[in-house]
């Protein structure tokens, strides 16, 4: 079977975009909630004067309205540029797990992409909705967070080298190694690193908090599971196409 990366490009790209597309509805009609009920606080909070205004009485530059629309094409940005970076790991990776079928293999990927990138540094640095966090920390929880989504994508592709590895072994005791290597691996790194430095002011709501949370998260699995589902999809049935001259040559 020959399959061109160019090809493996271009669905890579439609898959990050409609994921993309998928992701931003899903944050206009789920996290866009909490998110105005957050601000909503954080208005609270500034003095009478200064209602419907921001810094200090100066007029809002960008409206609310505008924000979403560029926040959702943001995302279908994104999601294009990691579905081409996604295609391009896939092509790279296709010696692992070579036994099972593209879409498996592809869905596989991303779901543990999104493990790595999303649902990892989400348990040790869950998101904060607007009015949560201080500004002077800002460099300081972007590095953590990036600490740990590096330290996610190293425990995956340390996974997949252990996998390979024991290739010789029983599906269930390959399976076995593998699992309990992620979870060792995964309860070091959040033990290693340290604790969220800010605190939850007492005026957040409890469910506004979580809300926005869970919302995100869902937000970033449509994102990259669904890349892997889509991308999965679009590369499979190319595949059984490409196989068919071989078949036809060998019988």
């Amino acid at each position: 079977m020959t399959t061109t990366y160019k090809s493996l490009a271009l669905r890579g790209v439609a898959a990050g975009g409609i994921a993309g597309v998928a992701s931003a509805l899903v944050q206009l009609l789920v996290t866009e909630i909490p998110i105005r009920a957050a601000l909503a606080v954080e208005e609270a909070r500034a003095p009478a004067g200064e209602a419907g205004h921001t810094h200090g009485g100066e007029e809002e530059l960008v409206s609310r309205g505008a924000q979403i629309v560029g926040g959702m094409l943001g995302v279908v940005i994104v999601g294009i540029a990691v579905g081409l970076v996604f295609a391009t790991a896939y092509a790279l990776s296709k010696r692992w797990f070579a036994d099972r079928t593209p879409f498996s293999r592809s869905f596989a990927f991303g779901a543990a992409v999104f493990g790595a990138v999303a649902l990892l540094p989400w348990i040790k640095y869950p998101a904060n909705p607007p009015a949560v966090g201080d500004p002077e920390t800002v460099n300081y929880r972007t590095a953590l967070y990036l600490g740990v989504v590096v330290a996610g994508l190293v425990i995956v592709w340390a996974a997949s080298w252990l996998a390979e590895q024991l290739r010789a072994q029983s599906q269930p005791v390959r399976t076995t190694a593998v699992l309990l290597a992620v979870a060792a691996a995964t309860a070091v790194v959040l033990l290693a690193f340290p604790a969220p430095p800010d605190t939850i002011p007492a005026d957040m709501p409890v469910n506004v908090l979580w809300q926005f949370r869970l919302s995100s998260l869902a937000q970033l699995a449509t994102l990259y599971v669904g890349i892997g589902v889509v991308f999965g999809l679009l590369i499979d049935p190319a595949s059984r196409k490409a196989k068919a001259p071989e078949k036809a040559a060998v019988a």
